[in-house]
């Protein structure tokens, strides 16, 4: 039986391509490697037409890899997919190492950035979760028997044990994170009630979020050129350039294959990004395979909910390019992209003229019929100081004239409070017109 090592980071990358799926990003990986603490002292590429049901990289090519663990001291085999728990154990007992597929890896990542409560709570749910599925024959001391028919008498095992502890760990965990979701919703029913804007920045990992987040808010977040140097939220408020207040919240960064464990752990974090008002789509407009990486970023956006947020696509690092700070509008006028560098601060001062006109688009103004039955969403809209004016109408209803946030309108109309259409815009004339004399027709 192998025992697993608790030490050493003499690691081999192990590169693999499966039939018509296009080769992964080596060197992203091998960057994923180094942001671990992992010395990497070769690597293999693996290329077949199926996944071995045993090995996943074949018999052939794990007793290749065998003898290069051997021959170079290796203390751990990284690779480039993910790993059923058969084939990790599998490759370990041949391999006679540690065995982390990307999966784990970026596991490993993540708890090393967790700072906060929230973040560690959140990294351990993900790590207990991959964990729970490869206890069998990981350790000496672990045995398969476990309760039921003809197998009472010893006692429970220590597999059985393991099993029941890590599954009243994770009862325990989502316990926690329920509360920091309730948390997260409180201070985001704050924000919307003082009508103060949400704009969240996402993106690849290593985008230059941070930066971009420190030029905007004067902060301090931390900023290398590592993946994942960001991982716990932070919201800081801050002024735009026609003295509106809004909150930038720094996000964790994506990457291809998130994996579904860390993308589970941390929706209550992802929420934040899915309740934004608007999002700032951050790219490395150096990198050459930035589109696969929007992509990518896109994918994670739709699992969570949030892929149809507003967004505002920020193409940053152009110090690296050459490339002039531009702003890209669309037919209407309308800005859609900036084209910036956080690092040096060119182009920034377009960035905040188009968060500005974005953001001035978001007040709605317009008439609103109400039935004597809708005294409850009056209320609602009378304490969220929506209604400039009302008067009762002839036939039992109310008039009401409204300005409201765009963002709580929709998500209003999303609850079913009202039809998304059913607000009707202001025409140019005197507002002190009696509201039944100008919209009645037009309601009714």
């Amino acid at each position: 039986m192998f025992e697993r090592p608790d030490r050493g980071e003499r690691a081999i990358l192990v590169y693999t391509q499966h039939g018509v799926r296009q080769a992964g990003n080596d060197a992203e990986f091998a960057e994923l490697a180094r942001s671990a603490g992992a010395q990497t002292i070769s690597s293999v590429k693996a290329v077949r037409q199926h996944p071995h049901p045993r090995y996943f990289i074949g018999t052939g090519k794990a007793r290749e890899l065998a003898v290069a663990v051997a021959d170079q001291a290796i203390d751990l085999v990284l690779v480039d997919h993910s790993l059923t728990p058969a084939q990790e154990r599998n490759l370990e007992g041949i391999l006679r190492c540690r065995v982390l597929d990307r999966t784990a890896l970026i596991l490993d990542i993540f708890a090393q950035r967790a700072r906060s409560h929230e973040g560690k709570l959140q990294v351990e749910l993900a790590q207990l979760q991959h964990l729970a599925t490869r206890l069998v024959r990981g350790w000496s001391h672990l045995e398969r028997q476990r309760g039921g028919i003809g197998l009472r008498g010893p006692g429970e095992k220590q597999l059985e044990m393991d099993r029941r502890l890590l599954g009243l760990r994770i009862k325990q965990i989502r316990r926690r994170l329920h509360k920091v979701r309730q948390q997260r919703c409180q201070g985001r029913a704050a924000r919307r009630k003082a009508e103060v804007p949400t704009i969240a920045l996402v993106g690849y990992t290593n985008a230059g979020k941070s930066t971009l987040f420190n030029a905007l808010t004067r902060a301090t977040v931390l900023s290398e050129d590592k993946l994942f140097v960001t991982l716990d939220p932070t919201l800081r408020r801050a002024t735009l350039a026609n003295d509106q207040n809004v909150v930038f919240a720094d996000t964790v960064g994506f990457i291809s294959e998130l994996p579904h464990p860390l993308v589970d752990a941390f929706r209550a974090t992802l929420e934040e990004v899915r309740e934004a008002d608007l999002l700032l789509h951050v790219v490395d407009a150096a990198d050459e395979d930035r589109d696969a990486h929007r992509d990518d970023v896109m994918k994670v956006l739709h699992e969570i909910g949030a892929d149809e947020v507003p967004q505002l696509l920020v193409m940053n690092k152009i110090d690296l390019t050459g490339a002039p700070a531009a702003l890209d509008m669309d037919e209407h006028g309308e800005p859609t992209r900036v084209w910036l560098s956080a690092q040096t601060g060119n182009g920034l001062e377009l960035l905040q003229s188009a968060l500005a006109s974005r953001c001035a688009q978001r007040r709605l103004r317009g008439c609103l019929k109400l039935s004597s039955g809708d005294a409850r969403l009056r209320s609602w809209l009378h304490s969220h100081g929506a209604i400039l004016a009302e008067e009762f109408g002839n036939d039992g209803e109310w008039l009401l004239r409204l300005e409201i946030d765009a963002a709580t309108w929709h998500a209003l109309a999303r609850r079913g409070g009202v039809p998304a259409h059913s607000l009707i815009p202001e025409p140019s004339d005197d507002l002190a017109t009696p509201p039944e004399a100008k919209y009645n027709d037009r309601l009714c």
